[in-house]
């Protein structure tokens, strides 16, 4: 990645320095929403407000017309991502969605199914430095499930993991892609695991590694579940 402003190159995800400004393009394209495509209950958990998802759904902007689908289909959780660069940067971490849509050379709407998890990273400034530096690890939800409304995520879903600041989103950028050198995708690792993760960050605690035992446990209980 690249630092704002013409600041040194940073390293993979943004850990190599310290730089609160955020960098200018997504690192591992593959698996991060790349800018240069847009161009061509009430319940308490984890310190999150949930709200029922039929509730949000009124109120939430209709999704495009390529996702509309009948009411019997799984609903899909839009993600609007926008990018102007150097003032409001957002990118996908990582995730897999099951469609796409371009708006125009500065906008593209992401979609997943129930159950899909992804990161999505979001940063502002001004002229006064950064006004917003966020990443949220979120999981899509199915009809009647429990969901907290995010910016950009329509209707919302079940944030397993919440940091903000520059310092914060550097440093669960580290613990992600140490994740991938384990030979791991993050889009696969157990939701229960970024629950963990918050919960520690948030205390100033070390999370603990998340390895191929861990993994091979939580792909077996996801198998007797389904």
């Amino acid at each position: 990645m690249l630092g704002l402003s013409g600041t040194r190159s940073l390293g993979r995800s943004g850990t190599g320095l310290s730089d609160y400004r955020e960098p200018e393009s997504p690192a591992n394209p593959r698996k991060c929403w790349a800018p240069g495509a847009l161009n061509n209950a009430n319940k308490e958990s984890n310190g999150f407000l949930l709200t029922p998802q039929d509730l949000c759904a009124d109120g939430a902007a209709r999704p495009p017309r390529a996702h509309q689908k009948l009411a019997t289909d799984p609903p899909l959780t839009h993600v609007t991502l926008f990018w102007r660069e150097g003032s409001h940067e957002d990118w996908l971490r990582f995730g897999r969605p099951v469609c796409e849509r371009i708006i125009d050379r500065r906008q593209r709407i992401e979609s997943y199914a129930p159950g899909q998890v992804f990161a999505l990273v979001r940063w502002a400034s001004n002229d006064y430095g950064t006004r917003r530096s966020t990443l949220d690890i979120v999981r899509a939800v199915g009809r009647g499930e429990m969901l907290t409304r995010l910016p950009g995520i329509n209707p919302g879903g079940e944030l397993l993991l919440s940091a903000r600041s520059w310092h914060r989103v550097r440093k669960v950028l580290g613990l992600i892609d140490a994740i991938e050198e384990t030979g791991i995708d993050p889009c696969d690792v157990s939701p229960e695991h970024w629950r963990h993760m918050h919960n520690r960050l948030a205390v100033g605690m070390t999370p603990r590694a998340y390895n191929a035992k861990h993994h091979r446990a939580w792909l077996r209980r996801r198998t007797f579940r389904s």
